[in-house]
Formats: structure tokens, C-alpha cells, sequence
């Protein structure tokens, strides 16, 4: 692109794992999560109270690390790598993220199957931006992405297959 301005690139990636109401797999899942990214993840708390799930507000029900800039890209292709390098069009959405789920975090590259850990599954976010959307989160006189600046469904679809080599593969 002759622009800089449209250039796309990944903001963040982001890592979750959901246990529910189960203590002793949010602390096995903070032990994977940080095995896989070398840093600390934080625990998710819920909001909402459901009863018939004995879930109460303020219950920590899951974990998730988040990953920014040169470690975001190295750790996405290796999550692709466990998905074979296969997305669908449906995992992306309208404005250009797109996320995908990793049934056993044995299918990552690097990472040893741990008897004390289990089978644990893992969600992948992964966020896109251009320069200049920094103006949807700034404190002084912030405002909304013009739409000629967001990234649109196709846009994203283009980035990842030019940078990371995946196949889309058709919604079924």
C-alpha cells in the first residue's frame, strides 16, 4: 500500500480460558497460560449471578493473558500452527478481529503434555488496528474510527492469509 495510514497490523493477541466454578482448574489453567506465554495471566471474574450454575458475582470463573506488539506475532503462529494454519470466514468479524478455539493445548508447538495439568482447551482473540486508532481510547478529545479507516471483514481476511499462510476454509 502507497499509504502508511492503511496499513494493518495486529494490536493484541489474547489468550482465555474458561473453568467455570471449579478452583482447582482455574489454577492448572493459569499454570498452562503461563507456560505458553512466558507471562503472568490474570484471573476473569463473573458479573452476572446464575444461580443454577452456582456462579455469584465477583466468583473467578477463568483466566487470560494478553500479549502485545513482536510476542503477539511469534505466539500467533504458533497457534495457528495448531489449528493447521485453517480459519473460517465466520470467525472473523465486521470490524477485521477474528478469534478461533484450540481444543488441547498439546497441538502447540513447543508445549509438552503435563500429566498434573490435563487436557485443557483454549480460546484465541486476536485484535487488528491501523495507525490512528489510538483515537477511539485517548483521553483528550476522543472520538470514533471513520468508517474509510476501519478494517472491514475482507480487509482482515487478506492480512492474515498475506502474513500467516492460512487457508479459509468454507463455512459449513
Amino acid at each position: 500500500m502507497s499509504n502508511i495510514m492503511q496499513n494493518i497490523n495486529i494490536e493484541k493477541v489474547t489468550l482465555n480460558i474458561g473453568v467455570g466454578n471449579e478452583p482447582d482448574k482455574l489454577e492448572k489453567a493459569m499454570i498452562l497460560l503461563e507456560k505458553i506465554t512466558n507471562s503472568k495471566p490474570k484471573k476473569t471474574f463473573t458479573k452476572k449471578r446464575i444461580p443454577t450454575w452456582n456462579i455469584r458475582p465477583g466468583l473467578a470463573i477463568g483466566c487470560k493473558a494478553t500479549m502485545r506488539g513482536k510476542k503477539a506475532e511469534l505466539i500467533l503462529k504458533k497457534l495457528l500452527y495448531a489449528v493447521n494454519n485453517n480459519l473460517k470466514a465466520s470467525q472473523f468479524d465486521d470490524k477485521g478481529n477474528f478469534s478461533f478455539g484450540i481444543k488441547e493445548y498439546i497441538d502447540i508447538p513447543d508445549v509438552k503434555y503435563e500429566v498434573n495439568l490435563g487436557i485443557i482447551g483454549l480460546e484465541v482473540a486476536v485484535t487488528l488496528q491501523r495507525p490512528g486508532f489510538r483515537i477511539k481510547r485517548r483521553r483528550v478529545k476522543q472520538t470514533n474510527i471513520p468508517r474509510k479507516h476501519q478494517i472491514s471483514k475482507q480487509q482482515a481476511i487478506d492480512f492474515i492469509k498475506e502474513r500467516f499462510n492460512i487457508n479459509m476454509e468454507e463455512n459449513k
